[in-house]
């Protein structure tokens, strides 16, 4: 074994999931996993997760220009501020998902979100992270049928956003949001992105 913990004879590879497409491939190597404590950022995955329940990754992947036009670069203001009327034409747009509950839950979140910021120090950067003293948990595992879909922690976290009047953050989308987030690193042991695997 070498100091970053991996065996000098054992080559690297990605975790699985993100060979399927190049959109997956560059969020995989430049962002899920990394720790994110940037408001704005937190805000934008949080959104862009609870649109994914149900569908695939590669699928919000490919929305995601589009929400960002649709929420102006995911501006909690203009979000909260939308009208029923601005939903509906929304719920037209091809270019974002167009479910209209998730819409409107984006607009709630939105209002959850400002409330949140405007309420406790550090906002939702300080609230989520606060469930982990501040430091990522890295995890160790070897296939990807060992990283589980929810945790407690996720049930913790999920729990929590639901009582700060957030939605659509049941806990396997909430712990999708903290693996996104870098709040937990599932990269498995043998992809170069794994902490051990870094310079």
């Amino acid at each position: 074994m070498t100091e970053s913990g991996t065996n000098s004879q054992t080559a690297l590879h990605r975790c699985p999931w993100a060979e399927r497409s190049p959109l997956e491939t560059v969020y995989h190597d430049t962002a899920w996993g990394k720790p994110c404590r940037d408001a704005d950022l937190l805000f934008e995955y949080l959104i862009l997760d609870t649109f994914q329940a149900g569908l695939s990754w590669a699928i919000v992947l490919k929305k995601r220009e589009g929400f960002r036009q649709a929420f102006r670069q995911f501006d909690p203001g203009y979000m909260a501020a939308l009208s029923d009327a601005d939903l509906a034409r929304l719920a037209q747009d091809p270019a974002i998902i167009r479910n209209k509950l998730k819409l409107a839950g984006a607009r709630r979140n939105a209002q959850a979100y400002m409330a949140l910021e405007g309420r406790l120090p550090g906002g939702l950067s300080g609230f989520l992270w606060g469930f982990v003293a501040g430091e990522p948990i890295v995890n160790h595992w070897t296939h990807p049928g060992q990283v589980p879909a929810r945790t407690p922690l996720s049930d913790t976290v999920s729990k929590a956003l639901l009582r700060e009047g957030f939605c659509f953050c049941g806990s396997v989308t909430t712990y999708a949001f903290m693996q996104a987030i870098g709040m937990v690193n599932d990269h498995l042991v043998s992809c170069p992105c794994h902490p051990y695997n870094q310079p």
